[in-house]
């Protein structure tokens, strides 16, 4: 499958880190010819195991496994030709991973070991819609995960499949995909939404700072009434500032 441009520059993904991923999406929303209200972002729950790292950055490399299958373990070189691709990748890199077991969950491709050799190979985390385990050190070693449960074993963790189309979570995705991710869940930026992505949630966030959020929390020796016109002039700032910009319809 043919690798997604990469438009952005790694500053660029490190502007971004500095929002959360809802901020984001508030920014993708008013640029994307896409329907906000059903793509781009996962649509199960999925679960940040180490929300005090932040958000997560990066492009999808992509891992298909099946614990519960001791049969695709015959195949002995694909440990060797799994690792081969990550490591071909320019990152940052989030290695997302589909389990055919679920909605069991056997078995975690991630542990200690795991984290630590491929975060050396320059990925910042994961997205598995199966499981981890050794949380505390996957977290000392810098490797964020969004999963959907912790477990006990790996049981029989081969790669079956690499650098394909996965659907993790209701949402597809392709290597070379852009995700953003928190504890709130990921987005997948279409490409075409990329270049404008970073001032988009920059707008957006310093809209909401300068309107509605300062109109709500300057409301000291204000009446009831005189509170909820500021609130609603407000919400009219914040959207004539959103059609100005963007040529849409604010939040409201």
């Amino acid at each position: 499958m043919p690798e997604t441009p990469r438009p952005l520059s790694h500053s660029d993904l490190l502007q971004l880190k500095r929002w959360n991923t809802p901020t984001i999406y508030n920014g993708w929303e008013q640029i994307t010819k896409h329907n906000p209200g059903r793509d781009a972002f996962n649509v199960e729950e999925t679960r940040d195991f180490m929300p005090q790292m932040g958000p997560m950055v990066g492009y999808a490399v992509t891992l298909v496994i099946e614990p519960g299958n001791p049969e695709h373990r015959k195949n002995a070189k694909a440990g060797e030709e799994y690792r081969a691709y990550i490591a071909s990748m320019p990152g940052p890199k989030i290695i997302v991973v589909q389990d055919l077991d679920k909605p069991h969950v056997l078995g975690s491709a991630w542990g200690e070991v795991s984290a630590n050799m491929f975060r050396a190979l320059g990925c910042v985390g994961t997205i598995t819609d199966g499981a981890i385990r050794d949380l505390d050190e996957m977290t000392n070693a810098g490797f964020k995960a969004l999963a959907r449960r912790l477990c006990v074993g790996h049981a029989h963790v081969h790669p079956v499949r690499w650098g394909c189309e996965v659907e993790v979570f209701g949402r597809k995705v392709a290597p070379g995909d852009l995700i953003h991710a928190d504890k709130h869940g990921f987005m997948v930026i279409p490409p075409e939404d990329q270049p404008r992505l970073l001032e988009a949630a920059r707008f957006m966030d310093s809209n909401e700072c300068e309107t509605v959020i300062a109109a709500s929390r300057n409301g000291a020796g204000k009446s009831t009434q005189e509170l909820m016109t500021s609130i609603e002039d407000s919400i009219s700032a914040f959207s004539a500032n959103v059609r100005a910009k963007f040529s849409r319809e604010g939040e409201w």
